[in-house]
This record gives structure tokens, sequence and C-alpha cells, in this order.
């Protein structure tokens, strides 16, 4: 069921005609395919994505959920340019209330991100609350939110809990680039395979998963939900209609340094 205009989500289609819904046998595979804007998340692709969830949970011939991209990008995060025409919903009234994240840390349904390519922002914390995490040997990994001036007190929580204060610290403060090598290293994503066998490897890893018994697999998923624990949800609330987002927000559409960069520090295009 696909549709041209914008409206909310109703049955397998998300609300948005950059996400695809389709049914593999006991799954469904959710698509982002946003070529044009790198797929880049509208207000309404994250919602679409949460939608999925709920939607796939309460279908009982959906036993697992998988969630990937298109060519080489996996999800780059939220679309600060706004250029979609799925224009029926407004993150500035919602916030992360329209988000996927805690939907997938709570979800019974069994949810693999097979990350075919560049994931960051938005994308790699749908990675890293996903269950497992299958990605391409070609992928990349990045927490570019400092850069934006977003202060994301999620990110702290989750990558403090999984990789341990110093790791954080570097992901955060610099922005660097992990390959998908190193983020396997780091243990930030479950397994890394072929480019070419990824959706393969995915879905014989859900397979796999859906092996176990449903009602001790939560048990042990809310275990570990409540090991990841709570982010500061007031101070990132804040933080996304700040002075530093807004100048974050406007430096990266006008490609160029935020003003709080030292000028001799100053880069050409954005950060």
């Amino acid at each position: 069921m696909s549709s041209p205009s914008p409206r909310p989500p109703e049955g397998d289609w998300l609300g948005t005609p950059y996400l695809k819904l389709e049914r593999r046998g006991p799954f469904a595979v959710v698509t982002v395919d946003r070529p044009d804007a790198r797929n880049a998340l509208s207000p309404a692709m994250y919602f679409g994505l949460r939608y999925a969830i709920a939607h796939c949970e309460a279908d009982p011939d959906i036993h697992g959920l998988i969630l990937t991209g298109t060519g080489d990008v996996f999800i780059p995060g939220g679309d600060l340019g706004q250029t979609g025409v799925d224009n029926w919903m407004d993150l500035r009234h919602l916030g992360m209330d329209v988000t996927p994240f805690d939907s997938l840390r709570v979800t019974p349904l069994p949810v693999v991100a097979a990350v075919n390519g560049i994931c960051q922002g938005g994308g790699f914390m749908i990675t890293l609350c996903s269950d497992v995490s299958v990605v391409s040997e070609n992928a990349t990994f990045r927490v570019p939110e400092l850069f934006r001036g977003i202060s994301d007190t999620y990110y702290a929580q989750i990558l403090a809990r999984t990789i341990g204060p110093v790791r954080t610290r570097d992901l955060m403060f610099t922005g660097r680039v992990l390959t998908a090598a190193e983020a396997l290293d780091w243990g930030l994503v479950t397994r890394v395979v072929p480019h070419d066998e990824l959706m393969e490897s995915a879905t014989e890893v859900l397979a796999g998963v859906c092996q176990t018994a449903p009602v001790a697999r939560l048990d042990i998923k809310k275990s570990l939900d409540a090991y990841l624990g709570l982010f500061d949800r007031m101070a990132m609330g804040q933080s996304l209609v700040g002075d530093e987002a807004v100048e974050g927000y406007r430096a990266f559409k006008e490609r160029r340094s935020p003003s709080w960069v030292p000028e001799d520090l100053r880069a050409e295009g954005r950060l």
C-alpha cells in the first residue's frame, strides 16, 4: 500500500513515501528509501519507524522486524533541511516523542538493524537500540550531535553504558568516524558481514533469535533496558530549542562551521 500524498500511517502504509514495509514470510522488512536526501529522516519518517514497530507487534503473522536502508546509506540522522513532501507532522511540537528509540528498547518483537552504509545521528541510535545489529563491512558510524549544538544526553547515557565513559567522550567530543571493524571491536555492533551478504545474514540472525522463548527473551530485554537506564530528558528537550541548536542548524544549512568554533579552527564546509 503506498501513497504520494502526505497523510498519517495506516496499515502497512507508514505515513511517508520514503519508508517501505515489505512482508517476507514471518518477518517484516522496513526500508528507508530517500536517496535524494541521503536517507535523512523527516519527522514523519521518525514517527513512521515508531509506528512500524507497534504495527508489526499487533500483527500475529509478523514474528520479527528488520530495519535497513538503501544504497550506501543506512540512516544519517534527521533531515535538518526539512525538504520532504511528507509534511503532516511537526517535530518541534513533539520532539523525542516521535522517535522510535524507546519503542525499540521495549518491544517484545525481535528487531535486527541491517546496516548497509553510513550510520550516524538518529540512525546510529536506532542501531544501538535494536536487539541485534548486522552491518556491512562498508558501514561507518559517527555521533555528530555536538557539532549541531545538541546536548544529546540520550547518546551520553547509552554509549557510556555500552562502551564506557572514555570511548564515549572520544566519539562525542571529536565526532570521529568509526569503520565497521572498529565499531565491532568497540562492542557497538553485533557482527560484520560482506556487503552483498547483509540481508541474508540479517534474516538468518533474526530467524535464530525467533527460536528462543518469547516470554523469557522479553524478561532478558527488560533487564537490559533497566541497565541502560533513562537519559536526562529535560536537558535534552531544552537543548533542542536552545541557541546553540539554532546556530548549529543554521551552520549546517549554510555549510559552514558554527560561530562557537574559534576563527582559526573553522573549516570549509559543514562539520
